[in-house]
């Protein structure tokens, strides 16, 4: 029922929708950047702490010719 409050192009509900929406959408966005970026680090460091230990084997593995 329309009463004289609510005019019959009153948006104001489909708006607060639309609102709550787009905080949803950027909270989700913001979720997935940072877990994204939380992996894209872990992975780093697994790489460089692999390096490390390659480089440490080979050099016990040349100290060992001597």
């Amino acid at each position: 029922m329309i009463t004289i409050d609510d005019g019959w192009y009153d948006d104001r509900k489909y708006l607060d929708a639309v609102q709550q929406a787009e905080r949803a959408t950027r909270f989700g966005w913001a979720a997935i950047a940072g877990t994204a970026g939380a992996l894209g680090c872990a992975l780093v460091a697994m790489v460089v702490i692999c390096v490390v230990t390659v480089c440490a084997c080979l050099y016990v593995v040349m100290a060992m010719d001597y």
